[in-house]
């Protein structure tokens, strides 16, 4: 059986949660799941991990993502989404003095470096329990800001109340939050009334597959679709070994920087451990030291 990952266009209505089920049962797995969840109203790329490829979810999970996202202008909900319950409604001269011009300038303020304040509807923990379990209780509780970036962000349309943007941003920015931000900004309110996530790190989503049309694949077929643990980590460095080294790596014993023949690692940056047959034998990371290599995760066993 494979290991790597499968790119899924994850349908609208579904949780992530049900989506690697699904897969997990279209090919027969005991072991997957994703790089990062899409709440159930949105649409877009999730990454599927399948067996050894669970262990490298980590390697995805603060990678960048793209999103196209439908702001609704003029309504806030508790939720800063469709599914959430009206808090407000501006009104109608609100409304009718809004200029395109100006929804363009304050959606290009949140471009760069910025703190966020995660919603009180989502999956982050306070003592134990999820932010959106005592949310439903009515225990609103606020995280405090977080870090984020937004690389690029552009509109694409506006027609009101409806605003459509593209957003490049960096892992744990909340598009919930950004459209209620852009609300606020404007004076008019705002909410998350569409989103479809287009990019994971260096996955796309003209890449990925239908969900139903990944289930009518036969096993074989379907098994084509595991994209393999190399080829998953393109974006890192690469050290090729020959047959005493994997041995070395296999054992667990000490990886000196000597035996690899390269310098191009840094400390702290994960390096692929590849054979001559292009399989992944491990991840590795460069000691403080320079002299020798930490293992982060061991495919050959």
């Amino acid at each position: 059986m494979k290991n790597g990952i499968i790119a899924i266009h994850k349908p609208e209505g579904i949780s992530s949660a049900r989506v690697v089920a699904r897969v997990k049962k279209a090919i027969g797995v005991k072991k997957a799941g994703h790089t990062g969840t899409l709440d159930p109203f949105a649409t877009g790329l999730l990454l599927c991990t399948v067996n050894k490829g669970t262990r490298i979810s980590r390697f995805f999970l603060d990678g960048s993502k793209t999103y196209i996202a439908r702001v609704c202008l003029g309504l806030e909900t508790d939720t800063y989404d469709l599914t959430g319950k009206t808090v407000f409604t501006a009104r109608k001269a609100l409304m009718d003095a809004l200029k395109k011009e100006d929804i363009k300038e304050a959606v290009k303020s949140f471009a760069g470096i910025q703190d966020q304040v995660p919603p009180a509807f989502s999956a982050l923990k306070h003592e134990g329990q999820p932010l959106y379990k005592l949310a439903r209780q009515g225990k609103k509780i606020l995280k405090p800001p977080r870090q984020i970036e937004i690389f690029n962000i552009k509109v694409m349309n506006i027609e009101l109340p409806y605003l459509d943007i593209e957003v490049f941003c960096s892992s744990g920015t909340y598009i919930r939050s950004l459209a209620f931000d852009i609300g606020q900004k404007l004076g008019v309110g705002a909410h998350l009334s569409k989103l479809c996530r287009t990019g994971s790190s260096a996955f796309k989503l003209e890449d990925a597959i239908e969900l139903d049309a990944f289930e009518m694949l036969d096993k074989n077929a379907a098994q084509k679709r595991i994209i393999p643990l190399s080829d998953c980590l393109w974006f890192m460095p690469a050290i090729f070994v020959d047959k005493p080294i994997a041995q070395k790596i296999q054992y667990g014993q000490k990886l000196l920087r000597s035996e690899t023949g390269t310098s191009l690692a840094k400390p702290d940056q994960p390096v692929r451990v590849l054979d001559g047959n292009n399989n992944l034998l491990a991840i590795i990371k460069l000691a403080q030291n320079r002299q020798e290599y930490n293992y982060c995760c061991v495919f050959l066993t």
